[in-house]
């Protein structure tokens, strides 16, 4: 391979016009991409792009997608170690394309290892400014809004992130339709009040406040992902919630036993087979607090739980907590939206929703967002 003499190497913190996505610290040497749909957004104008990337991990390998004027290009596994990467090379040096590495897996939270990072460039040419978008969107949710299933045959089952995908997701293609910038934290399994086999540690709200307080380990603290987050820095137009699947699943569940304390937790069915009440009410209150919360850290925006995608047995309560809720606070920039059921036909791998489901969920959120933002 003939070596291109123009290449300049540039640490991040000396690249101009870099645009950095999804939360993190407050530092680029190295840049560190904590969830899923975060990355790095250039304008290169030259004929080829390397980034200087380091991964780690015990368990589960980080993923990322290139997309180059806004079409996915290639989609790789980052092994373990520090290295470059080519993105582009042999283009037009004299067009300016527009180039994003995207985490593709979500931050994972039983593998203290968990780490991507990006230390430097190489260019060939110049980088130019990249433009914000006119609006912000932020998604909270679960293995859904992970992307889990969006990618790979229906019949895999293996719990892997090579079947986690940030671009095959209803998040980016909503994003996408409303020519949004946005942003991304998803856990698989967790829910409003607890995860799926009820450890009520993993649930989201207990974290949003801090940078990726969901991860573990000595390292991620020094990173700063337990810092609490700076929400003046980037303040949201919309939140989409989409939790509750997990909380629901939480009652078909075994319980579950805290190792620390050997305090047992379950969410209860009655005898005929219907929620117990009291476990809904805790559901429900946990809904409510985490308005409060949301809308403390995001007092402008239009919040919306958005829930369905593997059935609605727990709308009836979502559907309570937000009336309860906004009679409560006055609040009325708050709505509930049913997003599409997944079907036999759109099922993905590991029984998630596939990519033709996504796509349908999308369309009828981006539908829906537009009325709101226009009110």
């Amino acid at each position: 391979m003939s070596h291109n003499k123009r290449l300049k190497t540039y640490p991040l913190t000396k690249a101009k016009h870099v645009k950095v996505h999804g939360r993190t610290n407050h530092t680029r040497t190295p840049l560190t991409l904590f969830w899923t749909g975060s990355g790095i957004e250039l304008n290169i104008k030259g004929s080829e792009l390397w980034i200087e990337i380091e991964a780690d991990y015990q368990v589960y390998e980080p993923w990322i997608s290139i997309v180059i004027n806004g079409v996915p290009m290639s989609r790789l596994m980052v092994t373990a170690g520090r290295h470059w990467i080519c993105v582009l090379r042999g283009l037009n040096p004299d067009t300016v394309k527009n180039v994003r590495v995207v985490k593709d897996v979500q931050p994972m939270s039983s593998d203290s290892r968990c780490l991507l990072q990006i230390h430097a460039l190489k260019v060939d040419g110049e980088l130019l400014p990249v433009t914000d978008k006119s609006l912000k969107v932020e998604f909270i949710g679960d293995s859904i809004t992970s992307g889990e299933g969006t990618i790979g045959a229906k019949e895999e089952t293996d719990w892997v992130p090579m079947l986690f995908t940030a671009l095959r997701n209803y998040t980016a293609i909503t994003a996408e339709a409303l020519n949004a910038d946005y942003r991304v934290l998803s856990q698989s399994g967790w829910g409003v009040l607890t995860s799926w086999d009820n450890n009520p540690h993993a649930n989201i709200p207990a974290y949003y406040e801090q940078v990726c307080g969901v991860l573990t380990g000595e390292r991620n603290e020094a990173l700063g992902a337990f810092s609490d987050h700076d929400f003046t820095s980037w303040q949201p137009d919309v939140v989409v919630v989409n939790l509750g699947t997990n909380d629901g699943g939480a009652f078909y569940s075994p319980a579950w036993t805290d190792p620390a304390s050997g305090k047992v937790y379950k969410q209860r069915l009655n005898e005929d087979g219907t929620f117990n009440e009291e476990d809904l009410q805790d559901f429900e209150s946990a809904i409510e607090r985490f308005l409060v919360k949301l809308r403390t850290c995001n007092p402008a925006a239009h919040i919306v739980w958005a829930y369905g995608m593997l059935g609605t047995p727990m709308m009836p309560s979502i559907y309570r907590a937000v009336d309860a809720y906004k009679k409560r606070t006055m609040d009325r920039n708050v709505s509930v939206f049913q997003l599409p059921n997944t079907t036999e036909e759109t099922i993905g791998s590991r029984s998630h929703p596939g990519l033709s489901a996504h796509d349908k969920a999308a369309d009828e959120l981006t539908v829906y967002l537009r009325e709101i933002l226009k009110r």
